[in-house]
């Protein structure tokens, strides 16, 4: 998966120009986010060599219309093939590849691929998980931080501001616009946590999901639980990834200074 990963990075960055706008044509959706042509681009390189790679798994994808026959098949990919569109296209570095094979509604490999920062993270079920820059290979682990106050954590600015006025002080990790780089940023240690708003969808966070669960992290809703994949509406709750005993404390944290939305 991982050459694949990177033969669609090859693929996106012709149409990226790192600090300008992107070359490629830009579309808009019904509800006004923007899509390229390097997006759709992506998207069919990774349908057809990944489906041929593991021919019986179904296939989501922000990029193609659902199908609901993939809720017979307990195994199918997950695929955003450009997650940050909007960085993508105004030339910011910070935009992902992700991809997740899902068994059963739980990750069982996933990708996330940074092209024009060099890096890929890896992991697989109970083999750990990986980061990949300039032919060097490392595991990942979470900060292993288990005191809330004081943690640096990336999220939406509501929810960081509605945890100060808890008295909760963190430090603010600044935004990523890529959703699912900044979640598997709590695989690396480079942050202690990572929130994300309600209703992303499948394609945000499998990946990444996989990616913190192997660094020996939490991947988790407000009440506790993994997210599962593969529902009829695959969207979700407000999310949370930290190390186990920050995580606790988090989720305590935000349950108590958070709107919850079911997931």
């Amino acid at each position: 998966m991982g050459d694949i990963a990177r033969d669609a990075g090859a693929i996106a960055m012709t149409y990226f120009a790192a600090g300008s706008e992107t070359s490629a044509r830009v579309d808009y959706k019904n509800g006004g986010s923007p899509v390229s042509e390097a997006d759709f681009a992506v998207d069919r390189l990774l349908r057809e060599r990944l489906r041929a790679l593991v021919p019986d798994a179904a296939w989501l994808s922000e990029e193609t219309a659902d199908n609901a026959d993939r809720l017979n098949n307990s195994k199918l990919f997950i695929v955003d093939p450009i997650d940050g569109t909007r960085a993508f296209i105004r030339g910011d570095e910070r935009w992902s590849i992700s991809i997740a094979l899902v068994e059963n509604q739980r990750p069982v490999l996933a990708i996330l691929h940074l092209p024009a920062i060099g890096d890929t993270f890896a992991a697989a079920k109970g083999a750990g998980a990986f980061r990949l820059r300039d032919g060097h290979c490392a595991r990942l682990t979470t900060s292993g931080r288990e005191t809330l106050m004081g943690s640096t954590v990336g999220g939406p600015l509501g929810f960081l501001d509605a945890l100060a006025k808890n008295h909760i002080e963190l430090v603010r990790e600044p935004r990523v616009p890529s959703l699912a780089y900044r979640m598997a940023r709590v695989a690396t240690g480079d942050v202690d946590a990572g929130m994300a708003s309600a209703d992303s969808w499948d394609w945000d966070v499998a990946a990444a999901d996989l990616i913190v669960s192997e660094a020996g992290g939490l991947f988790t809703g407000l009440d506790g639980q993994v997210p599962l994949y593969n529902r009829e509406r695959p969207r979700h709750g407000i999310l949370a990834a930290a190390p186990p005993v920050l995580q606790r404390q988090l989720l305590e944290a935000m349950r108590a200074a958070l709107p919850q939305k079911p997931s």
